[in-house]
This record gives structure tokens, C-alpha cells and sequence, in this order.
């Protein structure tokens, strides 16, 4: 396996804080992601680099294994393991490259002589495998319209090469994480696989702002739909809904849609509520006639 810096992918330098890491990922995981770069070959392959690049950097114990062992890191617990109990012979960075090449092909009885000696074969742990240990966790982040999730639905995510599928529950927050058990790395020495954790991030709606539960949008009429009252039609992510609009009704006033806002996570059937706020349109480019009308409502006024 060759080196590859994920400092270089995320374009972070060595000492970028787990801040500057996040920024640099969430920049670049929008800028190439495939469902943005339908025609882009290379988008793919890019993108996965780059979520690669995240789930070592921005994980704290990941990110210090990778920068004490490099191409190795993966190994690091058995390293360590292995330099503890040869406390006889000082274990190098060179014994854990040996010791990568050792784990994805060699022996372990040539491991621990590379590391102690052949005076090492008779000692009681020269002949003895590590306990099967969990892979790796993986973590990753996915960026959805708000419209993704007000409905549940299922969609395919590739991981390390590996498609997986996924069902997304109607009502996942912004910033919410979900794991998917067994679907991280591969287990060592019979382990059991890693966890996957999924980080939604939810793109902000350009018509509807959502609060926790609750959504709300605003609404045009115009002036004389707001003094005479009337019907207006409005979109709602379930349809259109017919609104009756009362006479007088003064700008910026709101109404309430019960439960035709944003369905409650795992709550099925269950929703928040719709406010939306009136704007009233002024009118312009009036003719000569409707000039005069208001001029005689502003005498009588």
C-alpha cells in the first residue's frame, strides 16, 4: 500500500486545526461531489479520496496514528502492543514498516524475530496470535436537499470502493449522525468489521425554512386580495393548499397550517407545523383611472 497524504487531498497544512479540517472537507466534498459533477469522470473517484482524507484527519486518535506511522497506521494498536512487550529492543518506525509488510502477508513468528531476535521464538509470546480485534470505524458525511428528507428513502453510498445501501428515515436533522453496524474496515485476525457514521448535513430550502419541526415561508397578495379579502393558492411540501385570506389583513401577519410542516424522525405520521407570513404587494405602474380611485379613498379618509 502506498503513502498517500491527506493533508495534500484536504490542501490543509500538517497543523491545520480539526476546524480547518472540516471547512476544507465540507468546500471540497460540495465542490466534487458526483451528484453535483453528473458528467465528470473523475468527480467519483476525487470524492472518495477526499472522504477518505476526513475520516483519518478528523478523527483525533485516527489522525495521530497516521502522523506517527504513516501508511501503517491502520496497525498502530499492534504496534504498540508488540514495542510493550519488547521492552528489551526499542521499537522503531522502521520495525512498524516491517511489521505492516509482516501483517498483509508474512508470519507473525517473523514479525516478533525481526523485532526481538530469534532468542524471541521460545519466549510465550512468540507463538501467539493477537486477539481478534474490531476494524476500523469509518465516518463520512452526506449532503441532502431539505426536500431529500422529508420523505424516507433509500440511496446507494459508496464506501472505500464498496457500495452500500442505505435507508434515509424521513425527519433526519442537520448535523444528526446515524451508524450503520459492519459496514466500516475489516476486522484483524478474525475481528469483527468496523462501524460506518453517517453526518447529514442539510442544505438550506430557497421557499421554506425549517425549525426544528416546524417549517415557514412567506407568501405574496396583493393589496386589494389584503383589504377586500379572498383565496390564494401556496405550495406546500405535500401540494398546493387553498388559503382564505381575510379582509384587512395587515403585512407580515402569520397563519398556521397544522401539521403540514416537516414529519418528526422516526415518528410515522407525526408532523410539525406551516407559518407562513403575508407580503403584501404594493401595486405600480397604476393608470390614470386607478390613480383617481385613490386619490378619492385618500379624500374620504
Amino acid at each position: 500500500m502506498d503513502f498517500i497524504d491527506y493533508y495534500s487531498i484536504l490542501g490543509v497544512p500538517k497543523d491545520a486545526s480539526e476546524n480547518d479540517i472540516k471547512k476544507a472537507y465540507r468546500k471540497l466534498a460540495r465542490k466534487h461531489h458526483p451528484d453535483l459533477n453528473p458528467n465528470d469522470k473523475e468527480a467519483h473517484s476525487t470524492f472518495q479520496k477526499i472522504n477518505e482524507a476526513n475520516e483519518v484527519l478528523s478523527d483525533p486518535e485516527n489522525r495521530k496514528k497516521y502522523d506517527k506511522y504513516g501508511k501503517d497506521w491502520k496497525h498502530a494498536d499492534e504496534y504498540e502492543k508488540a514495542a510493550q512487550a519488547g521492552q528489551k529492543q526499542p521499537f522503531t518506525y522502521s520495525h512498524a514498516r516491517h511489521a505492516g509488510d509482516m501483517f498483509e502477508g508474512g508470519d507473525f513468528s517473523d514479525f516478533f524475530q525481526s523485532i526481538f531476535g530469534a532468542g524471541a521464538q521460545g519466549r510465550q509470546y512468540s507463538s501467539r496470535r493477537p486477539a481478534g480485534l474490531k476494524g476500523q470505524d469509518y465516518k463520512t458525511e452526506l449532503h441532502l436537499e431539505l426536500r431529500d428528507v422529508y420523505k424516507t428513502h433509500k440511496r446507494t453510498l459508496d464506501i472505500n470502493g464498496k457500495k452500500i445501501r442505505i435507508t434515509i428515515p424521513a425527519g433526519i436533522e442537520n448535523g444528526q449522525t446515524i451508524k450503520i453496524k459492519g459496514h466500516g474496515g475489516p476486522g484483524i485476525n478474525g475481528g469483527q468489521h468496523g462501524d460506518l457514521y453517517i453526518t447529514f448535513h442539510i442544505l438550506s430550502d430557497h421557499e421554506f425554512k425549517r425549525v426544528k419541526n416546524n417549517l415557514y415561508k412567506t407568501a405574496d397578495i396583493d393589496l386589494f386580495t389584503a383589504v377586500l379579502g379572498g383565496e390564494i393558492l401556496i405550495d406546500t411540501l405535500d401540494g398546493k393548499v387553498k388559503l382564505k385570506i381575510k379582509p384587512e389583513t395587515q403585512n407580515a401577519s402569520r397563519v398556521k397550517l397544522k401539521g403540514k410542516g416537516f414529519p418528526v424522525y422516526k415518528q410515522a405520521g407525526k408532523f410539525g407545523d406551516l407559518y407562513v407570513t403575508y407580503n403584501i404587494k404594493m401595486p405600480i405602474k397604476l393608470n390614470k383611472k386607478q390613480k383617481e380611485l385613490f386619490t378619492e379613498l385618500s379624500e374620504i379618509k
